[in-house]
């Protein structure tokens, strides 16, 4: 018995520390100057990883449409999140096809779509799913290639697994903050070889790919992702994130009317652990206890800098900024966390829905109800984006995702232009965003 318990204990070591090799080849200066691609667009082939399974890749297809609709809630934030990678949002920026709501209603419309072909269709040779994953890496290439042109670097290998996390990142890590259920044996698993398989099909090298072989090794990489590039990351974001996250939920508004942009950005932080981004009363007592805890020996209105609370940034390119207080009299109830109180009684109003929808979803009329709601909106996504018809025209807002998505010339606004104090909201449009709960 003695033995059995050794050989566990050695193989959780085993098993972090290859974790921890994975991570320290995605901090290395290697994974940062390697492109995701090299050679010419016209030249590049996909071709299936050795160990690909078919029948695992179609289940875990299958469990994605069991959750279809906090799955891709989950990639919508865990989008929000790559934003804070200095080295991705330098090359979106640089694009010029998302500065503007309408060019990043194009992209980021295009990109689920392109998401749910992947989940759509089988993976072989000829099909949608192969096509749109050709076509993203033919992107992924040409933006590389003219971000080298301006100095900006090369969409890297670094860039691509830290952008697949904004894709499973969230949803691995905290199913129950979505109300995910594993319905078969195995879905996550599954689940996890889809996103394996993608990740190496849009040229990802397995050594850099964050889906490991099993759930469990992906969901321990994704972890350290968390703690060591995103906490920090959100915490102290970098220029133009703002600007770049706004535009992006405004744009995606015109097809899903009830994002709220403040919301959601709370949201995405209080997911990735950033202090002061709380919601339920445990978190809030949690973030009392650790308050406590620094402050053993001192006064307790002495405030706390929220870096004290989290793992130090790994990543470069992040701006400097002065310390930000936490203060254990501002945790005495929700309404008293000044991240929370900033928000307008809307965004409120949304996160509230947000935990009544995850609660909802955990049961089986719950999912079926928020799930039909997910397919029809994506035949309206694909077919009549009628929201976008006002805004945009008719012609368009319909997103072919073959086609290259826009340009614009709009300058991205600095991030201090978002943390200017906002005057209140008329009346009357307070009362009609009760209508998109």
């Amino acid at each position: 018995m003695l033995g059995d318990k050794a050989v566990a204990v050695a193989q959780v070591s085993v098993d972090t520390q290859r974790m921890e090799q994975v991570i320290e080849g995605l901090l290395s200066e290697e994974s940062q100057e390697s492109p995701s691609d090299t050679g010419k667009p016209s030249e590049l082939v996909l071709e299936l990883p050795d160990w690909y399974d078919e029948k695992q890749f179609n289940q875990g297809r299958r469990f994605f449409w069991d959750n279809c609709f906090m799955l891709s809630t989950s990639m919508l934030l865990g989008l929000l999140a790559v934003f804070a990678v200095p080295s991705i949002l330098k090359i979106l920026v640089s694009t010029r096809r998302s500065n503007s709501t309408y060019t990043a209603y194009r992209r980021y419309l295009s990109t689920l779509l392109h998401t749910t072909a992947w989940l759509e269709h089988e993976l072989k040779p000829g099909s949608t799913s192969w096509r749109s994953l050709t076509t993203v890496r033919t992107r992924h290439l040409r933006a590389s290639m003219g971000a080298k042109a301006k100095g900006l670097g090369v969409v890297s290998q670094r860039d691509i697994a830290l952008t697949q996390f904004g894709f499973i990142g969230f949803s691995m890590l905290k199913p129950d903050k979505f109300g995910i259920n594993q319905l078969r044996p195995g879905d996550w698993e599954a689940y996890n070889h889809v996103w394996r398989s993608i990740g190496y099909m849009i040229g990802l090298e397995d050594r850099y790919n964050i889906c490991r072989k099993t759930f469990g090794e992906t969901r321990q990489v994704c972890q350290i992702l968390l703690e060591r590039f995103y906490t920090p990351a959100l915490e102290n974001v970098p220029e133009y994130f703002e600007h770049s996250a706004r535009v992006m939920l405004n744009g995606m508004w015109h097809v899903n009317p009830t994002i709220d942009p403040e919301a959601t950005l709370y949201w995405c932080r209080h997911l990735a652990d950033v202090p002061g981004y709380v919601y339920t009363d445990k978190e809030r007592i949690d973030m009392q206890s650790k308050l406590m805890k620094h402050l053993k020996g001192k006064a307790l209105d002495e405030g706390v800098d929220s870096t004290l609370l989290m793992s130090k940034p790994v990543l470069t390119g992040l701006p400097e900024r002065g310390p930000r207080l936490l203060h254990l009299k501002d945790y005495e109830t929700l309404d008293t966390v000044p991240e929370y109180k900033r928000l307008k009684a809307k965004g409120k109003r949304k996160l509230g829905f947000a935990a009544f929808a995850a609660a909802m979803y955990s049961t089986y009329l719950g999912r079926l109800y928020f799930n039909l709601n997910y397919l029809f909106s994506l035949l309206l996504m694909k077919y009549c984006p009628y929201l976008a018809f006002f805004s945009f025209g008719i012609k368009a807002s319909l997103v072919n995702i073959f086609v290259e998505d826009p340009m614009d010339d709009e300058q991205p606004k600095p991030n201090a232009e978002y943390y200017k104090p906002q005057p209140p909201e008329p009346w009357y449009k307070e009362w009609l965003a009760l209508l998109w709960w």
